[in-house]
């Protein structure tokens, strides 16, 4: 079956993209597994050339991969173009740091000499999705490929052009054939992948659901994995809180990528004597996001990537209405085509309601009222969930003590909004999954850490 790319603007199909069979992807890992082979033992100089090449083919085709995501999954060509430069800066952050984060680590021990060496694995196989098309996958192929490791993407099956323009960038930034290959295969085409001995190592990113099958496929062959998965990000508005200062980080960071990010702001737990303040202040700034055609500049609010998960959020605000929350903006689902959802603001949301218990993947902003600081705590450590967090207070070293003692999650922010950065380690904890990606942390997760004793 091939791979359509429906757009989420419009509805319409606009190309096709056929897929590879069993035969083709065993192809590609051995070829893989070849290019490999020559790559383990590439000075860091020549890797660190082609990563900055790499770098310099995303900024000089921005415009053109912008619209490739606007078109496929509904990305604003603004924050696609922004998208594509922080892939680029993560290439030349690699290609400065990879070789000092590998170097040999000397231990001083009974022998003549002793040190931990960091190898490369071998293939690493990526499955990948639709919310970062170009994010999600450089944060983990720039530090793989400067590893020494060979790449293979399995990407979502929405932005296949995305998956054949990253391949793309590679070969025309002078990396050896095959070392990275984008898959055009379903799900379970990827979990066979997985299977295959020459693939040493996964990593995902994607749903809790997803996580446990690529987990399990990996486990059964002992493979080691990295998974990066959901997330119910809690920001706390603590009683010092500037309400308007809380609203406008809260707002904007619910609004990243149409609320289509595992980091966004998602449930909003505000001490009682700001919630008034907060909530008016909230449905301002949501309101006045303009949604509208993702390949207009002015837009700032895209379409849902498909209308199915449009669908699947607006269920969850109408149920969470049902339960007894109160619908202070949006709500509705507009007429016309495509998946658009406007801004939307759920007050008094408590624990039994989808806003409250579960993901939402989109701008639908849930405030949720407590007494106090520990009470709020509670409530944000109440969660499946444990990805990012933030704090949001007049007094800085104490959200800072709250961020880095009380706040189960892997990633938490004070006076600001969560965000991945290549110089910070990223990913989760609990369902959020395991593992990490950026930073030196990320780089050592695909290699082997050998210790070396010379008698």
């Amino acid at each position: 079956m091939p791979q359509d790319v429906v757009s989420p603007t419009t509805g319409e199909t606009l190309r096709s993209y056929p897929t590879h069979d069993a035969r083709e992807v065993a192809a590609a890992i051995e070829a893989a597994q070849r290019a490999f082979e020559a790559w383990r033992h590439a000075p860091f100089a020549q890797r660190s050339r082609c990563m900055r090449a790499a770098a310099r083919e995303l900024r000089d085709t921005a415009r053109e991969l912008a619209v490739l995501m606007a078109e496929e999954m509904g990305k604003p060509v603004r924050d696609g173009r922004a998208e594509v430069e922080k892939c680029a800066w993560a290439c030349e952050y690699y290609a400065e740091h990879a070789e000092a984060f590998l170097r040999s680590e000397p231990v001083a021990t009974d022998a003549r000499e002793s040190y931990v060496a960091f190898r490369p694995l071998g293939v690493v196989l990526a499955v990948m999705p639709w919310n970062f098309p170009f994010w999600q996958v450089f944060r983990f192929a720039a530090p793989a490929l400067m590893a020494g490791n060979a790449a293979l993407l399995k990407h979502a099956s929405n932005v296949p052009g995305c998956a054949l323009a990253i391949e793309a960038v590679f070969a025309r930034a002078g990396f050896p054939a095959g070392l990275f290959r984008s898959l055009l295969i379903p799900s379970g085409a990827a979990l066979e992948a997985i299977r295959h001995p020459l693939v040493r190592a996964v990593t995902l990113t994607g749903s809790t659901a997803a996580g446990r099958a690529v987990a399990a496929a990996a486990g059964e062959r002992l493979k080691k994995t990295v998974l990066e998965l959901g997330g119910s990000d809690p920001y706390l508005v603590l009683a010092d809180a500037d309400p308007a200062r809380a609203a406008e980080i809260c707002a904007a960071s619910r609004l990243v990528n149409g609320g289509q990010s595992c980091i966004a702001a998602k449930r909003f737990v505000v001490v009682e004597s700001r919630r008034a303040a907060f909530e008016a202040e909230l449905v301002r700034r949501m309101g006045a996001a303009r949604l509208g055609d993702p390949l207009r500049e002015e837009t700032t609010l895209g379409p849902q990537a498909r209308r199915d998960l449009r669908d699947e959020l607006h269920r969850q605000v109408e149920a969470s209405v049902a339960a007894g929350a109160r619908c202070l903006l949006g709500g509705t689902v507009p007429e016309g085509p495509g998946a658009f959802y406007p801004p939307t603001v759920l007050a008094d949301v408590r624990p039994g309601m989808p806003a409250y218990d579960d993901e939402l993947f989109g701008p639908v902003a849930a405030v949720i009222p407590v007494r106090d600081e520990r009470e709020a705590v509670a409530v944000a450590n109440d969660s499946v969930f444990g990805l990012g967090a933030a704090v949001l207070t007049g007094d800085a070293e104490r959200g800072r003590a709250i961020a880095e003692l009380e706040l189960e999650a892997g990633a938490c922010f004070v006076n600001a909004a969560v965000k991945s950065d290549p110089r910070l380690p990223f990913g989760g904890v609990k369902e959020s999954g395991y593992g990490r990606e950026l930073a030196a942390f990320g780089i050592r997760e695909f290699v082997n850490v050998k210790a070396v004793w010379v008698a």
